[in-house]
Parts: C-alpha cells; structure tokens; sequence
C-alpha cells in the first residue's frame, strides 16, 4: 500500500465512534482519499422489542430514519471542521457482514472504528463489534481511543520478521508518511524455561540471551533497509512481548501503534492473536491492526 484511496469509518454514533469519524476526516484529507460513514442497525433486536413491547411494525424503520439523520449531521459536522465530504450509508443487517459488503464494494484500504468506552471497561473488553471484526477483517482496521489533536507524530510498529512485518511497515507509511517511525522487536530466548529448569547459571543464562538479542540486532536492521526505513530508530528488548510493546509506547509517547493481526493458521482466522489483543486492550494510544 503506497497511500489511502477510500477510508470507511463504522459508526454506532456513540462518542466513540465520533472520535473514529474524527481522526478518519483527519486521514482523509492529509491524503485526499474519500471518506465514507456506515451505520447499521440489526434487526433482530427491534423484532424482538416488537413482538413483546412495541407492537409497531414501523419501529426499524424509524430506527433508520433518525440514524440516518444523525449520521449527515456527522457529516457536516466533519466538513465544517475538516473541510472533508463524507458519504453516508445507512442499512440494516448483520453488522460484520454489511462493513464487510462495503469495505468490499467501495474497496475501501482502511476502516476505522471507535474502541467502546474510555473507562475500565473498554480496558478489560473492546467493543463487540470491534471484536468480531477483527476476526474477519476485510482490510486493515484502526481503532480510535481519542479524538485527534493531530496528525500522527510517533509510530510504533513491532516486529518479528514474518513477512507481516513488511506488510506493517508499509502501512505504516502510507498512514502516516511524516510521521517518526520507530521499529520495535521483543525477543525471548527459545528454551529459557526449560533452562532454568535444568539449573543453568545465570551467566551462562545470559550469555545465550546476548547470542539471541546479537541475531535479533542484525535481523532488525536488515528488515529496516529492506523497508526503506534504514535511519529508523530499531530497539530490541528482552521479555514477554504484550507487555513489552505497551511499555514501550508509553515510554516513547507514540500516538499510534501498527500491530499485524497474528498467526497464518486457520485458527487465528478465528481468534485475533493474543498479542495483538493485550496490546488493543491495554494502550493508551490508537491501535492500527494489518493484515
């Protein structure tokens, strides 16, 4: 990906998702790509409401009516303060699948959704949508935690030599091609429990641990010359890796963090890797998952 053509923003019209409609205006115009808002309502919830509290066979529809209404006011809201038009879509259906149908027919290269909440609760779950879209993403997802004060100025994007890492990097460029890049790399020697276990000594512990981190060094600024990016800054740390890439970003105030989605397996097609899914839940910064 070299630049942004089509930015879809999934809105529930919560503050959240303002926030996400914010920094997509933001994107759209730093890039000239267009922009578009989609609201959709399931119909299965109203149904139910229907037949056991509101016998009114209009209630979806009004539903859609006053989203629809809302969603252009969003719309002008981001024209008015970003100078950005946005199309409006609003539809009923199954969630995932109507964001999927869209990113698809607009062929959209990124979509953008709002993390549920700003309390401890969005820090122990993200939002049910967010969740089942990272499933099956359709193309890279960003998800907002705060309403943009500006460009992206500080990116950081973990490493660990997969060709994900490339497929990361180059997204990162594209969404932010003034941006600082910082490239990061968490290691953990293979074998290290068993190690212990066998009563190795910390200095030969050690040793092996400078080997790996030696390797990692060398891969580190490999992948970044392959990237285009060889005065980036490359750090490499020792430790478990969820953790580690939180530290980090908040050590070195990055406002955004590009993460691949993990695994090549048919299994994480079904569960987001666990990494990916600490560092969504536990940053304090916006979280860009590529694929």
């Amino acid at each position: 990906m070299t630049s942004l053509n089509h930015v879809l923003v999934a809105t529930d019209l919560s503050s959240a998702a303002r926030n996400a409609a914010e920094r997509a205006a933001l994107l759209s115009k730093e890039q000239h790509a267009s922009l578009d808002l989609l609201y959709v309502a399931n119909p299965a919830p109203f149904e139910r409401l229907k037949h056991l509290v509101v016998p009114d066979e209009d209630l979806l529809k009004d539903v859609l009516e006053t989203a629809r209404e809302k969603t252009h006011e969003l719309a002008d809201m981001l024209f008015q303060r970003y100078d950005t038009s946005a199309g409006v879509q609003v539809a009923p259906g199954s969630v995932v699948t109507e964001i999927t149908r869209v990113v698809q027919d607009k062929h959209s290269n990124l979509l953008v959704c709002g993390a549920k909440g700003q309390s401890l609760a969005r820090r122990l779950l993200l939002g049910s949508t967010v969740q089942r879209m990272l499933s099956r993403m359709p193309c890279p997802l960003l998800v907002v935690k705060h309403a943009p004060r500006d460009a992206y100025r500080t990116l950081l994007v973990p490493v660990d030599f997969s060709p994900a890492s490339l497929r990361s990097i180059a997204l990162a460029k594209a969404v932010a091609p003034q941006a600082e890049i910082i490239l990061l790399h968490v290691y953990e020697a293979p074998f290290e429990g068993s190690m212990r276990f066998a009563h190795i000594d910390q200095e030969t512990l050690n040793h092996y641990r400078n080997v790996i981190r030696k390797d990692a060094v060398q891969q580190l600024a490999a992948l970044s010359e392959a990237a285009g990016l060889s005065n980036a800054r490359q750090i490499v740390v020792h430790g478990d890796a969820a953790w580690r890439i939180v530290e980090q970003e908040q050590e070195l105030d990055c406002d955004l963090i590009v993460i691949g989605k993990q695994g090549e397996s048919a299994l994480e097609e079904l569960l987001i890797g666990s990494v990916t899914k600490h560092v969504l839940n536990e940053s304090q910064c916006d979280v860009l998952v590529s694929l």
